[in-house]
């Protein structure tokens, strides 16, 4: 029988403000975890709090940080480590660079995306890896694109650093593997976020093309012919976070409805 269950782990969902990261929050305490969500909204982190179970012995915190500062990252994993029970399950999430092609990005654009996105996922594994092994249980999922197989055009800065975040993970994986810590991406397609919809408002607005025409034309590209919902995704994070992975380690799962085209 598939063991999903999840009561007794605390897990860690970062960018949980909304879209993805709450529907992965959200699916985590359903599954009996404990989840502490972070991000830089207060507000909209007790919103996704609120709409976590509650069952037994399940408590839910929140952490307001800004990966982009050092400070705020900082006084985050110090408040993490001073914690009793050890976090688990890692889920490293976060949104993406602005779009714009890669030749005309700036420099300061790349160091941005590198900080958001592998620095801070780094600091986060530092500060949590000796609470995985000394549980004997650690589970790191990373929330990237699709990117990662076949670049996006028109994300250049993003394409560029979702690669860095793929390849730390594979290697974390051959390095945690014989802790019996597992290291993982999730590649969501398109989906319906902000974050998408921002996106296809922005091609709109380049071309002169109505939204209609623009979000018709990335349906098209997708075998099942719809967006993915947060949750989707989210049912991917949650077994790979589950007992009944254990022994899947260093992949990139494409939850994209069939769009990647290579293998």
């Amino acid at each position: 029988m598939m063991d999903l269950d999840l009561t007794g782990k605390r897990a860690l969902v970062c960018g949980a403000s909304r879209g993805i990261g709450r529907a992965v929050a959200q699916t985590l305490a359903a599954l009996g975890a404990k989840v502490t969500v972070l991000a830089r909204s207060e507000k909209d982190l007790s919103q996704t709090v609120a709409s976590l179970d509650t069952g037994a012995g399940q408590e839910h915190g929140l952490l307001v940080t800004d990966s982009l500062s050092e400070n705020s990252l900082t006084a985050t994993i110090k408040a993490l480590t001073l914690e009793t029970a050890p976090v688990q399950i890692l889920v490293n999430n976060s949104g993406g660079p602005p779009p714009g092609p890669v030749h005309t990005a700036d420099a300061e654009e790349f160091t941005r995306a590198f900080t958001q996105h592998v620095i801070a996922n780094h600091k986060l594994l530092e500060a949590l890896l000796p609470g995985m092994k000394e549980s004997g249980y650690g589970r790191v999922i990373n929330i990237i694109s699709t990117s990662v197989k076949e670049p996006i055009k028109g994300l250049g800065v993003s394409n560029t650093i979702r690669g860095a975040v793929a390849s730390w993970a594979k290697t974390l994986a051959g390095e945690l593997g014989p802790s019996g810590i597992t290291v993982n991406n999730v590649l969501p397609g398109f989906t319906s976020t902000e974050r998408l919809a921002s996106l296809l408002e922005g091609r709109a607005k380049k071309t002169g093309r109505p939204l209609a025409d623009i979000e018709q034309d990335a349906l098209n590209s997708v075998p099942m012919g719809r967006f993915a919902r947060p949750a989707e995704i989210a049912d991917a994070v949650a077994f790979l976070a589950s007992p009944a992975a254990a022994y899947i380690n260093g992949i990139n799962l494409p939850v994209d409805g069939g769009r990647t085209s290579s293998l």
